[in-house]
């Protein structure tokens, strides 16, 4: 089942790391500690350091109880959405309703900002798998890159990173972005590998813009590149490669005003290409193309200047 009908849910989509990953909004709009150079979800509307209850806590567990109730399956259920999903002060509370309600492991995508705060570190540890983000090594590249909100240094973003794995008994995975020309180049990638070193994290995944970003020059890197800096971070790291999922044959009685709807709810919170709203909806192509040209036609969506085959909200 897909979320087209929930506020705070979307997906399941394809996620080049996790398989099929239904999505849990906890902000419902595009907040964060961080207004990222290469974010793919567009540029940040409130930059900011301030912990709050974004969205009804009990409304998104309720979602979650119907969700299930009805049959949904996904491989995982992340806390992602449109910002830093630690900026809502009950996410901990979100991750033990889960882990009550089914066996589904819990995944927490965090830029890993806020975990200098031990109240978020606590919840934080409750997850299966945690993702934090570093692409940085001082507070002149986080300016540079992250922006981050007013208040925040680079010693205590890397600090409560560090901390943070010293008690996670989880699994947790360092993604590093890079972006050509801004943070690349074998003198940075080397003091970017002494920070990744000493936060020690399981996997270190090696990433670059591959979705539309926030700042047209924030530009990828090559995959030989990619493969050149694995070198500096050891044997734990990993190259991300781009998503290829194949989409599978959906329920042929879906009508297409309801898939139209789920295509937007993937949309409302970052574009995807033809391919990832296929397997992440469980449709053919056949089917989605019609709910695409239904869309576009009313104006719904459009398709990127920039990326073909790639699709956004108008």
């Amino acid at each position: 089942m897909s979320c087209g009908s929930f506020r705070y849910l979307f997906g399941p989509v394809a996620s080049r790391r996790f398989g099929r990953s239904l999505g849990v909004d906890l902000l419902g709009q595009r907040v964060c500690s961080f207004d990222c150079v290469f974010c793919e979800a567009g540029p940040t509307q409130t930059c900011t350091l301030e912990r709050a209850v974004y969205v009804p806590t009990d409304v998104v567990l309720a979602e979650l109880r119907a969700w299930l109730g009805s049959g949904g399956q996904a491989d995982v259920i992340t806390l992602a959405g449109r910002g830093e999903p630690t900026l809502h002060r009950s996410f901990g509370v979100v991750i033990d309703a889960v882990h009550d309600m089914c066996s589904i492991p819990v995944v927490l995508l965090s830029n890993g900002s806020l975990f200098h705060i031990a109240e978020v570190r606590r919840a934080a540890a409750k997850a299966d798998i945690v993702k934090v983000s570093l692409s940085v090594w001082d507070d002149a590249s986080l300016s540079d890159v992250n922006r981050p909100a007013v208040g925040l240094r680079f010693a205590d973003y890397l600090s409560g990173m560090i901390t943070f794995r010293d008690a996670y008994k989880g699994e947790l995975r360092l993604e590093v972005m890079f972006i050509a020309g801004v943070n690349t180049g074998d003198a940075s990638v080397e003091k970017l590998a002494a920070c990744a070193a000493k936060i020690g994290a399981d996997t270190v995944e090696l990433n670059t813009v591959v979705r539309p970003p926030s700042e047209e020059g924030a530009g990828a890197v090559t995959d030989d590149l990619l493969l050149h800096y694995a070198g500096y971070f050891g044997p734990n790291a990993v190259v991300i490669g781009r998503s290829s999922p194949q989409a599978i044959e959906c329920d042929g009685r879906k009508d297409v005003a309801i898939l139209s709807d789920q295509v937007m709810g993937l949309l409302a919170r970052r574009g995807c290409t033809r391919a990832e709203i296929a397997e992440g909806l469980g449709c053919s192509y056949a089917r989605l193309d019609v709910a695409l040209r239904d869309l576009l036609t009313r104006k719904r969506i459009r398709e990127s200047d920039v990326r073909e085959d790639y699709f956004c909200l108008c």
